[in-house]
């Protein structure tokens, strides 16, 4: 037992750990053109909004902090975690419907020749490899997503109980799938989500492609935060009412898929002051009309979104950048579903020091044909409240702190 003890504390004294705290501070003031305030009558009804928003889906990053830790283990292995919360700036409210660490909490081993193993409340293998190349990630936030978010590009929601592997990088390429429990008795597939990823980077090109597979996605997907609910409430959106304006309505009536399938593929290039950049993404409602949620409108089959997203950014100085990007989603439903969306974005930064920007960012969205809610397409900005036409203009501006 001393022989034990001793080697323990001889091990003890030449591990080497560490822990980062780090996170970011931006309440932002927002401009919407039209917000819904209501479905009265059965019809829209919307007016100007002006707002400090920073919940955990705000106009650009959201405010968060976090623990970052490593602990080497010898022989080449390290234990490895991070906890992050989001919250809001404006009012102190916890993000992610109320989890503490809604962002992202995870533990695992890594090891550089290996890999790196990691269980908890992650990223998708898809939204590993895609999002960086999107406008969202390099300059523009949450605004500039695609409608309502529909393929987790914006960063909407995170799987929970899940355990993914990364491989090493190997000459620029790299990869990592992910498997999310459903944990019910008696059925291995319900409410699981399954994603793999690969990619590869090298000077100024960077390549990635993504895939996931998620079953009962308004219970796996959508309902995997504090306040989201069962099959009998639908996590994904809301069709409105006399009193409360509508949530999602570009996907809000798929909430009966059985299973969201999602693909992407996308490519970005540095030259000089420069880059530009290249995203597709396919998203799939299948199987509606299941018991995964609820089903007012009565739709069976499938509904499928298309989304082509360019995007470019150009430093003027080490402080002074912009950024632009469009985007065009169409979609095809059950019954009459087809519409399709038009986004242009922009923004402007300016760093103040390395950790401190003040910013503004824009996007524009006009809709067209019908949507997910069997009404005339309306404009849906991710983040924010739709409007209750078919366009919809949003401006932020705002500070942000690097911490």
């Amino acid at each position: 037992m001393a022989a034990v003890v001793s080697v323990g504390f001889s091990s003890a004294a030449f591990a080497q750990s560490s822990v980062t705290f780090y996170g970011i501070v931006d309440p932002d003031i927002v401009y919407v053109s039209n917000a819904q305030t209501n479905k009265a009558g059965g019809v829209l009804h919307g007016a100007h909004q002006y707002s400090m928003q920073d919940a955990s889906s705000s106009a650009y990053v959201g405010s968060r902090f976090g623990l970052r830790g490593s602990e080497d283990l010898g022989g080449g292995i390290k234990a490895i975690f991070t906890l992050e919360n989001g919250f809001n700036a404006a009012n102190g409210v916890l993000g992610q419907g109320g989890a503490l660490f809604g962002r992202q909490a995870f533990v695992g081993l890594a090891n550089e020749s290996i890999g790196t193993i990691t269980a908890g409340r992650q990223y998708s293998s898809f939204v590993d490899y895609l999002f960086p190349l999107s406008s969202v990630n390099l300059w523009g936030g949450f605004i500039t997503a695609h409608p309502d978010d529909v393929d987790n590009l914006g960063l909407t929601v995170r799987q929970n109980n899940t355990v993914k592997y990364t491989s090493p990088t190997w000459n620029g390429f790299s990869a990592d799938v992910m498997y999310s429990f459903g944990g019910v008795p008696g059925s291995i597939s319900t409410d699981q989500v399954i994603s793999a990823g690969a990619g590869y980077s090298v000077g100024p090109l960077r390549i990635g492609i993504g895939y996931l597979s998620a079953y009962d996605p308004n219970v796996s997907m959508w309902g995997s935060q504090p306040n989201g609910g069962g099959a009998a409430v639908n996590n994904i959106g809301s069709l409105g009412s006399a009193t409360t304006p509508q949530k999602n309505p570009v996907i809000a009536g798929y909430a009966s898929a059985n299973r969201e399938e999602v693909f992407g593929g996308g490519a970005s290039y540095t030259f000089g002051h420069a880059a530009v950049g290249f995203i597709y993404t396919n998203t799939r409602f299948i199987g509606l009309g299941s018991d995964a949620g609820p089903n007012p409108l009565g739709y069976v089959g499938s509904a499928v979104f298309s989304t082509i997203e360019l995007n470019t950014s150009w430093r003027f100085t080490n402080a002074l950048s912009v950024g632009a990007s469009y985007s065009y989603t169409s979609t095809s439903g059950p019954k009459a579903n087809k519409a399709h969306y038009n986004q242009v974005n922009a923004g402007v930064h300016y760093n103040l020091s390395r950790r401190t920007d003040v910013y503004t960012v824009v996007a524009y969205q006009r809709a067209a044909g019908v949507d997910s809610l069997g009404q005339s397409a309306v404009a849906s900005v991710n983040g924010m409240t739709p409007s209750a036409t078919n366009q919809q203009f949003v401006a932020t501006i705002g500070l942000a702190h690097r911490f």
